[in-house]
């Protein structure tokens, strides 16, 4: 942790800037660039930030879950994702689609983006966990 006035002032604006524009890519992914890896990345470099300015404690604070188990439910999330196709009676993991309205009303929901956010979930978990292991330990 360090006491600079202006590294915290940044972070503060910058943790809520982060996180939405990693959602931004992560809902903008899979068709086009961007998706759970890289969107997961963002969010975790913004809860990363926080800690070298704050502290692993406020970190910790801040996200109410162990990171191990956000990884953990981020597996859970891609699993299902791939069992919804299955249960359907099609390939593991082949997409299903969800379609509501017709025309340019139309609105298009798939296992893919479960998938996705599978995968954001677990590299949010991975990463803060190495970066708390990191910060935590004793020198």
């Amino acid at each position: 942790m360090t006491d600079s006035l202006i590294l915290k002032t940044a972070t503060r604006l910058l943790l809520s800037l982060m996180l939405l524009f990693s959602f931004f890519i992560l809902l903008r992914g899979h068709n086009e660039p961007g998706g759970g890896f890289i969107g997961g990345l963002i969010a975790a470099s913004a809860f990363a930030l926080h800690s070298i300015a704050f502290g692993p404690a406020a970190l910790r604070q801040l996200l109410k879950f162990d990171p191990k188990s956000i990884a953990g439910a981020g597996l859970l999330c891609a699993l299902a994702a791939g069992l919804s196709s299955a249960v359907l009676g099609d390939a593991f993991l082949k997409a299903e689609w969800l379609h509501w309205g017709t025309g340019e009303n139309a609105f298009h929901v798939g296992s893919p983006l479960v998938f996705d956010l599978g995968v954001f979930l677990v590299v949010i978990g991975a990463v803060l966990t190495i970066v708390l292991a990191l910060e935590e330990e004793d020198v």
